[in-house]
């Protein structure tokens, strides 16, 4: 099976239209089983990766009373995954840049499982750490290609529609993470939130192989310099910001990865204007909308994760409930996603996605305040009720069509790193979310009694309304429609036809 790179030059194949596409032919029809296909497979390899940020979370109990560890090390086997998701997000999608799209997905895909099988397995805390921090590598480089090979297979009538379920998927697992894995652990084993990883990834990946098509940038290199630093920088930052709470802001490594940190970011800034292939060119954040997306990316997840951090053990050492029993009441908010999602996606062809983004963190920092306004040590489940519906919807008008507009501002040859950009950075914002809210936390209250944890929480989840309110206006830097609808509409860099490569399976 041979590919070529670039557009596709074969007789009776227009290079301007979508692959699989000819003159005279409905793009919709001749798309409709390989773009159905490409939201399936991207979709549940996507929700693996983005469920695998939060799942440890409500089993951090069962692993202590199994393998032992101190805290620390229980706190490392939630850090494991996020550090090194995040530093080497942007490398994964430079990797698939390079190599294909399809090529390294599968190879992401395959280390996710192995390393998932082996948490499972895990004979001591050591262990399970390092096998968390291998999960962390394959997700960070399978997760940014799932939007270019997405991106690549549906038609652009249908982008909007697609990306939205996507969306809809990532952040049902994200806020989802701490429901499935209570349930897991509650009712079977902690074991199983890995082992629930492999038979998926294993069906996934030879099914990948026979119905995604293979994608390239035409003449990309690796920026290795680059890589160093922006890695190493944001790991940095992110170990500081996760560590803060137990070290003391002004402790030394508090203080050397948030110094060191921000040094070799602004280094990573400076390379990225001066650099001839730069694997983040910097000329992307001057169009207005690529620059409002991705820091109200980051801002959403700032106030998004932090709260859902603080709330989700409000309504254990709280309210009393269980583990299962806290993700069953926060799936008004958690769930949400799943029934306006599709919808929001449909309305952001129609109408664009600005409108509906700005809406949807507008919605979430309304829902948090609300959360803020009202809460208290007694409060009723059904007062709670209307700020976790309006923050559910918030958060599904926002996943819906940020990743379309996210690809409508970028060339077709940027979306690689565009895709990996977005994903780092609100990776960086949920850890800055966690343990900014956090200090907040424990600076006004405490885990003493159930008074001291609420009057820690109410402040916290005021510093996320705001922060999400923050990027509500950032959205509004986004043009109501792409400048150039040729550009977004244009292939991703396809391998050939979607036929040619049918017919050479």
């Amino acid at each position: 099976m041979q590919h070529t790179q670039g557009a596709d030059t074969s007789p009776g194949t227009n290079p301007g239209a979508d692959p699989g596409t000819n003159p005279g032919t409905d793009p919709d029809t001749r798309l409709r089983g390989p773009a159905v296909w490409a939201l399936v497979l991207t979709g549940v390899a996507s929700f693996m990766a983005a469920l695998d940020n939060l799942v440890v979370t409500t089993a951090l109990p069962a692993i202590r009373e199994d393998l032992g560890g101190r805290l620390e090390d229980l706190e490392w086997t939630v850090n494991a995954y996020t550090l090194t998701f995040a530093v080497l997000l942007l490398f994964g999608s430079a990797l698939g840049d390079r190599f294909g799209r399809r090529r390294l997905f599968i190879a992401g895909l395959a280390v996710f499982t192995g390393a998932s099988a082996a948490a499972a397995l895990s004979p001591g805390i050591d262990a399970l750490i390092a096998a968390r921090a291998v999960q962390g590598v394959g997700a960070a480089v399978m997760m940014p290609l799932t939007l270019t090979l997405l991106t690549a297979a549906v038609p652009p009538a249908r982008r909007g529609l697609a990306l939205g379920i996507y969306g809809a998927v990532t952040g049902l697992a994200v806020a989802s993470g701490p429901l499935i894995g209570g349930s897991l652990t509650e009712h079977i084993s902690w074991q199983w939130i890995f082992w629930l990883n492999v038979p998926i990834g294993l069906a996934v990946i030879p099914l990948a192989r026979l119905r995604l098509a293979e994608s390239t940038v035409p003449d990309a290199r690796l920026d290795v310099l680059g890589t160093v630093l922006v890695s190493t920088g944001l790991f940095g930052i992110v170990y500081a910001l996760v560590n803060a709470n137990a070290e003391g802001w002004t402790s030394a490594p508090v203080l050397t990865g948030l110094i060191a940190g921000s040094v070799l970011v602004g280094a990573f800034v400076r390379h990225g204007f001066t650099h001839p292939n730069p694997m983040l060119p910097m000329r992307l954040f001057r169009d207005r909308g690529f620059f409002g997306i991705n820091i109200a990316g980051l801002l959403m997840f700032l106030g998004m994760f932090g709260s859902i951090f603080l709330l989700s053990q409000f309504f254990q050492g709280v309210a009393g409930y269980s583990p299962t029993e806290a993700g069953l009441r926060m799936l008004p908010w958690t769930g949400m996603p799943m029934i306006i999602a599709p919808l929001a996606g449909i309305l952001s062809d129609r109408i664009g996605g600005r409108p509906v983004v700005a809406a949807g963190l507008a919605f979430q920092a309304l829902g948090l305040g609300w959360f803020a306004a009202v809460l208290d040590a007694e409060i009723s489940y059904a007062a709670q009720l209307p700020p976790l519906i309006l923050s559910g919807i918030g958060m599904a008008l926002y996943f819906a069509p940020a990743a379309n507009v996210l690809m409508s501002t970028v060339a077709p040859a940027d979306q690689g790193r565009a895709s990996g950009t977005n994903n780092a950075l609100r990776e960086v914002g949920g850890a800055l979310g966690v343990a900014v809210l956090a200090s907040v936390f424990s600076a006004q209250g405490g885990y003493e009694s159930p008074q001291a944890f609420t009057d820690g929480t109410v402040p916290a989840l005021w510093i996320g309304a705001a922060a999400v309110a923050v990027a509500a206006a950032l959205a509004l830097l986004v043009p109501r429609r792409a400048r150039d609808t040729a550009r977004a509409a244009a292939p991703l860099a396809p391998a050939g036809p979607v036929d040619k490569i049918a017919a050479t399976r």
